[in-house]
């Protein structure tokens, strides 16, 4: 749960803002009861409703057209992926001063994974990469280009000025020499040259529903789209111990570039991440520092 505001322009957000948009576009439900979800996610603030929805509302104007994107797609990608993934029950108008588009979805229940702490954490890498070869399966027309889902170049100027950042702060404790070695290893590896696949483009504990140890749901598609599948790799680093990570890899069949790429990409995202979130989203910062150690410790 976040400590602090976040990103600059976050729009305030409480339960009485809720409670008046329901109320207003969509009435049916006005009378259930509204509460603040603690939530390590950084787009957007989360609110139950009754027993059985969850509202969910960007906190900045970079989310909007995530909330589009998952209106349009969610109805087309559930039924053809495994595992349950949200859905969107009602979509919410700018009204009451809130400024942009937002969502009522079914609520999944189960918790969030950890890293260190998986009681199935074989079977849950077995999981993850059946979820992930049915995302790539797909084929659907019109698809949008996935968030992060370019070329891994793409991310070198943030990446590289993160790692300038990390250095003026000692407390992390991050070999930024040796962070900055792996991202080149990384730039080294070539880009992908198949067909771009569906990628949930996500895939970080926070969206992520575990029941006894195993894949129950997968939320949060608002970076979703097709690229290369290096970007659906990240639980490798994230999430799964190594043993684990080397059952995901050979379930997915990765070759060595696209693994190289997938790593480069997952230290890239926790780089970026620690330095940006480490006073406001304890969860975030949190997951960067294991994602560093994790790649680190292979090299």
């Amino acid at each position: 749960m976040s400590t602090g505001q976040m990103h600059p322009g976050q729009h305030p957000i409480d339960d009485d803002l809720v409670r008046r948009l329901i109320a207003g576009q969509f009435p049916q439900w006005s009378g259930l009861p509204v509460e603040r979800f603690p939530s390590g996610g950084t787009v957007n603030a989360m609110y139950r409703l009754g027993d059985s929805m969850v509202v969910r509302l960007p906190l900045v104007r970079g989310g909007a057209k995530d909330v589009a994107m998952e209106q349009e797609w969610l109805p087309h990608l559930a039924p053809r992926l495994p595992t349950a993934i949200p859905e969107v029950l009602g979509a919410g108008e700018p009204a009451e001063g809130y400024p942009w588009p937002w969502s009522v979805y079914g609520w999944l229940a189960g918790e969030l994974p950890e890293a260190g702490a998986l009681s199935e954490p074989v079977l849950l890498a077995k999981d993850l990469a059946e979820f992930v070869a049915a995302m790539q399966s797909i084929t659907l027309p019109g698809a949008p280009q996935a968030h992060r889902g370019g070329p891994v170049s793409s991310l070198d100027a943030e990446t590289r000025a993160a790692i300038e950042e990390l250095r003026g702060i000692p407390q992390e404790d991050v070999d930024c020499d040796a962070a900055a070695a792996a991202w080149e290893d990384a730039l080294r590896t070539p880009d992908w040259d198949g067909p771009s696949v569906w990628l949930h483009a996500d895939l970080m504990p926070g969206n992520l529903l575990v029941d006894g140890g195993r894949l129950t749901s997968v939320i949060d598609f608002g970076c979703t789209g097709v690229g290369d599948p290096a970007c659906d790799l990240f639980p490798a680093w994230n999430l799964l111990p190594a043993d684990a990570r080397e059952v995901f890899r050979e379930a997915l069949g990765v070759d060595d570039a696209t693994w190289n790429r997938g790593r480069g990409r997952t230290l890239s995202q926790a780089l970026i991440a620690l330095p940006y979130y480490r006073r406001t989203n304890p969860a975030m910062a949190y997951n960067a520092r294991h994602v560093i150690r994790a790649v680190l410790g292979e090299s």
